[in-house]
């Protein structure tokens, strides 16, 4: 699909949409996206979309330079729609957002095309609905999060390899590196690689932050 047709389309779009190139720059943003986020589409094309969106959701922040979405698009990966709270010429409000993948003719950096719904009061009511089981009935967060949340969330996007969701899942346990390299016959600096490599993917500082993020996204 051209860069043109791609414009064409989300200028056709009543739903609020903008389209990202490979490297997360926006391309394109028609006139629902411009009154959603209160900005001219003239000044935000060229910007990062997540300069402009600075979406986060339940399980943290989503919107980044290393985006999980992103990640998901340069492999080709299928993205499911989720809800992300954005930043709104009203404030932040919470949105669900498609996300479709396009290709410009046989180019390897493929177009994003993102389109966005406000769903502010059913989000608001799910995150009231999860505290109460929190508080109420002494769920844990991560449970009650599951029982309730009508969309995944964008985290689960994030291209981890099969090594890297093993040593997540270790990390979840309380096992330190040392504990994690004799249980997976590997050296103790490889699985520090292999760490950093996580917390970069999941835009965390912490591995508690890692563990506690993947599991309210389902990652483990």
């Amino acid at each position: 699909m051209r860069l043109r047709s791609i414009c064409e389309l989300i200028e056709g779009t009543a739903d609020a949409a903008f389209a990202t190139d490979s490297h997360g720059s926006i391309v394109a943003l028609n006139k629902a996206a411009e009154g959603l986020f209160g900005v001219d589409a003239q000044n935000a094309v060229g910007q990062f979309c997540h300069l402009i969106v600075n979406g986060v959701d339940e399980c943290g922040n989503i919107c980044s330079e290393n985006c999980s979405i992103k990640q998901a698009a340069g492999k080709n990966h299928p993205i499911h729609h989720f809800d992300l709270k954005v930043d709104t010429q009203n404030g932040r409000q919470w949105c669900n957002m498609s996300v479709i993948i396009a290709q410009e003719n046989n180019s390897k950096a493929p177009y994003t095309i993102h389109i966005l719904r406000p769903v502010d009061v059913r989000k608001r009511l799910e995150l009231a609905v999860r505290d109460f089981l929190v508080t109420e009935v002494s769920l844990p967060k991560e449970k009650a999060a599951a029982l309730v949340r009508t969309t995944k969330s964008g985290v689960r996007e994030t291209e981890l390899t099969a090594r890297e969701r093993e040593i997540l899942k270790l990390m979840g346990t309380g096992k330190s590196s040392s504990a994690i390299a004799a249980a997976l016959h590997i050296s103790r600096n490889t699985v520090d690689n292999h760490v950093q490599h996580i917390l970069k993917k999941l835009n965390v500082h912490s591995r508690l932050e890692a563990v506690r993020k993947a599991e309210l996204a389902g990652l483990i």
